[in-house]
């Protein structure tokens, strides 16, 4: 029994002197293979007296789990150490570098109706959206726009080819409004919504794009009328140029859509050929607006004569050029690098519900 302590120590400090997983599968071949110093001893157990075959084979037993429990606890040692090893001399660094604050800029369109939405959000609207290729109902029919009306006419609107069995053609909405009418149709009164999104029509000039994105507002309850149409522009015209007394009048007007039907201009200065939003004699037009017409109220399947509302709508790249000083229409869509270095904004510095529009 001497013997086998004299073993087990011998064995136990090979083990903890072993520094590679080589050197342990050397060690527990040398003790526990077919060959080993454990195995033969196990294998003279035939030799002995029945009792003292009984203590030593315990005793060997115990011996050889306390070998192998130490050749493991050796082993997921060196191999924890050789992972770490190889993690540090292997590593990859795969994130992206930070970026410095002129590598990227969010475009004015996008700044802008980020804008638009934490303002109107602020005032309780939500967002709606709807698709870009639309029905002739929806687009024109819906919205009260008779049959001769200009804005039907191939020059001004791009029209799909005809599909439909009886020859109608889908059109490429040429405003949002189209989404006032899908909202009314799923949505029961109170409504309360802005539609910012893409349009088109056939223009093209420094004023005008074949392609351009619009906002619209719309507002239907009860007991809603023009002062409520009034006070919401006026307020949102005020933060939107971030000026508190900036002058807006209303104009009456006329839309297929609303009755009675306005056009808001702003304060300006156009004095030595310059524009100044907020000062002057002069003044400036940037949307029109007007109470929701009876029949386009029918239209979306709500009864006018228990429900009436205000609409409003208003070019995005229009409002972001006289806000941002942008003299020409055609330049937000030429990806110019440089453009957009100059009139683009920090991403971190867009604007939300929480940090407001300013």
């Amino acid at each position: 029994m001497a013997e086998l302590d004299s073993l087990h120590d011998d064995i136990l400090r090979q083990i903890k002197d072993a520094t590679t997983l080589d050197a342990l599968e050397q060690i527990r071949v040398g003790v526990l293979g077919r060959n080993g110093q454990l195995t033969a001893h196990l294998k003279g157990l035939g030799a002995l007296a029945p009792d003292e075959r009984k203590a030593r084979g315990a005793a060997l037993n115990q011996l050889r789990d306390a070998v192998e429990g130490a050749l493991g606890a050796a082993k997921q040692h060196h191999e924890r150490a050789a992972l770490d090893k190889r993690l540090a001399e292997e590593r990859i660094d795969v994130t992206l570098p930070v970026r410095a604050d002129n590598d990227g800029r969010i475009h004015p369109i996008s700044q802008t109706t980020d804008e638009l939405i934490a303002i109107f959000g602020e005032m309780d609207f939500t967002v709606a959206e709807g698709p870009h290729i639309e029905d002739d109902f929806y687009n024109f029919t819906a919205l009260n726009i008779p049959p001769e009306h200009p804005a039907r006419q191939e020059h001004d609107t791009f029209y799909l080819t005809p599909r439909a069995a009886d020859g109608s053609r889908k059109v490429l909405r040429t405003h949002t409004s189209p989404v006032q009418i899908r909202t009314m149709q799923k949505q029961k009164p109170p409504i309360r919504i802005i539609v910012p999104g893409r349009t088109f029509r056939s223009d093209h000039d420094a004023t005008h794009s074949p392609m351009f994105h619009q906002v619209e507002g719309l507002v239907i309850d009860k007991k809603v009328h023009m002062g409520h149409l009034k006070g919401c522009l006026i307020e949102f015209c005020r933060t939107f140029f971030d000026i508190d007394d900036l002058p807006v009048r209303f104009r009456p007007s006329y839309f297929p859509f609303t009755e009675p039907s306005a056009e808001v201009d702003i304060g300006c200065s156009r004095e030595g050929g310059g524009l100044k939003i907020g000062a002057g004699a002069d003044w400036l037009e940037i949307l029109g607006c007007g109470m929701v017409h009876p029949k386009v109220l029918a239209a979306g399947g709500i009864d006018p004569t228990e429900y009436q509302g205000f609409a409003f709508g208003m070019g995005i790249e229009r409002i972001a050029m006289l806000k941002y000083g942008i003299p020409d229409l055609r330049t937000f869509y030429e990806s110019d690098l440089r453009w957009l270095k100059h009139y683009g904004f920090v991403p971190l510095d867009q604007p939300s519900l929480v940090s407001g529009a300013r």
